[in-house]
């Protein structure tokens, strides 16, 4: 099972020499992946950006976008011109998850219709891979990776399996899946798979709650998850009580995720420092 580590580009006030450390040292660690995400209205980093940035530094690592709100980038072409250039300059290291997107204040500041993200993901879809196969007018550098980026997808929609079966190599399972969500979501995975006269099974990939290791690691839980997942009502402090603050805590959830086949463990920060990099390689090595 490989292991994927999150940059702190969400964490309010991390400044971009901190998300450099980050990521230089995570290669050096050996992590598989570094893992970006996405999120409109709130102070954290723009996805893309954070990915450009990622791979600008590091040379082996690969920059995974988990996941990009697809439905609000309306200018598809421009958005395959982006992601393309990332696959390009980080010389095929560039991996893109989608969604659809659920934060109904990500739509609003947007201006896009919430009720029809799914039609426009189809449409999105569409734009962006007939841009990269060759199929539309030239936009953007040719991709480094044929095909364009591996596509991965988020979210458990039955509509979401189907485009996963069409375009993607994954499927990204959400923290709140756990254990059974993930193997339900494989089952259903490669049902459509198959359907769609497709060789093998997609990746697989799963979310863990947030970790924060050390002395400081209940005060950084606290100062971001509670503020970050303040939409979800009283699902905030259920988030921040589940954060991984022990390395008991992180080996068993690699144990139980590895035991049920996942191929690669998504582990994101609730503290900046970059010192949490080397907590979090010292408790992978010590299994």
């Amino acid at each position: 099972m490989e292991i994927a580590i999150g940059l702190p580009g969400m964490i309010p006030g991390v400044e971009g020499d901190t998300m450099k450390e980050w990521a230089i040292r995570a290669e050096n660690r050996g992590f598989d992946s570094l893992i970006v995400d996405d999120r409109l209205v709130w102070s954290g980093y723009e996805i893309m950006i954070s990915a450009a940035a990622a791979a600008a530094v590091t040379e082996t690592i690969k920059i995974t976008a988990a996941v990009v709100l697809a439905t609000l980038r309306t200018n598809a072409a421009e958005f395959a011109k982006q992601a393309t250039s990332i696959d390009r300059l980080s010389k095929g290291r560039f991996v893109l998850g989608l969604g659809v997107g659920s934060r109904p204040d990500d739509f609003v500041a947007s201006e896009v219709d919430i009720t029809k993200r799914g039609k426009i993901m189809d449409g999105f879809l569409e734009r962006v891979t007939s841009i990269w196969n060759g199929d539309a007018e030239p936009i953007g550098p040719k991709p480094f990776t044929p095909g364009g980026p591996p596509l991965l997808f988020g979210g458990s929609s039955d509509a979401m399996f189907r485009r996963l079966a069409r375009y993607g190599t994954g499927w990204i399972c959400a923290t709140s899946g756990g254990i059974a969500g993930m193997k339900a979501g494989a089952e259903r995975a490669q049902v459509e798979w198959e359907k769609a006269g497709r060789e093998g099974s997609p990746k697989l990939l799963a979310l863990v709650p947030r970790f924060a290791l050390g002395p400081n690691s209940q005060d950084a839980v606290d100062g971001y998850l509670r503020s970050y997942n303040a939409y979800r009502g009283e699902g905030a402090n259920q988030r921040a009580s589940s954060a991984l603050t022990t390395p008991a805590l992180i080996r068993e959830q690699l144990d139980l995720f590895e035991e049920a086949g996942c191929s690669t463990l998504i582990i994101n920060p609730c503290d900046p420092n970059p010192d949490q990099v080397d907590l979090l390689a010292e408790v992978i090595a010590s299994r």
